[in-house]
């Protein structure tokens, strides 16, 4: 069940939490303070924007802390009017029990530079409750990441 949004509200730890970010079947997370844009890291707040270059990829922090109960993850799709200028994007699942903010890896497949402003919305993230309580709830790695967080992988770097 995809939770609506008096039950976000109600059972999900947002913060900062923005009523305009909250939709009837999930939440906008909005562009954080950090981004890696062509190796170095950019400080979103200070500038009030990032610019991706065409056919480059960058990393873009969430400005919110999600945080999720066992009973519930996150399944997160690029805002549709930033699809339609040619970014894409890739996420992984929020996993029950995550903590922290999120590393968004996006991908701007247009032939031109395309601006996100500190503070914009840009992923929707859904909620959705699982059967029962996972028995492993999320402990890894990434957990209480509150910066731009890189791959962990043991081969990378």
């Amino acid at each position: 069940m995809i939770l609506p949004d008096w039950k976000i509200r109600k059972e999900i730890l947002i913060e900062p939490f923005s009523e305009e970010s909250l939709q009837p079947a999930g939440y906008d997370l909005r562009v954080g303070a950090e981004a890696y844009v062509e190796g170095k890291v950019v400080d979103i707040k200070g500038e009030g924007k990032v610019s991706i270059p065409p056919s480059s990829y960058v990393l873009v922090l969430t400005l919110e802390r999600v945080k999720l109960p066992d009973d519930v993850m996150g399944d997160m799709k690029l805002r549709s009017s930033l699809a339609r200028e040619g970014l894409l994007g890739s996420f992984a699942w929020v996993d029950p029990g995550w903590d922290g903010k999120l590393t968004l890896g996006i991908y701007n497949a247009s032939h031109e530079v395309v601006e996100l402003e500190y503070g914009e919305r840009f992923v929707q993230i859904a909620f959705v409750r699982l059967e029962r309580p996972a028995r492993k709830p999320y402990r890894g790695n990434y957990q209480g990441s509150s910066h731009i967080t890189f791959s962990k992988r043991k081969t990378h770097r």
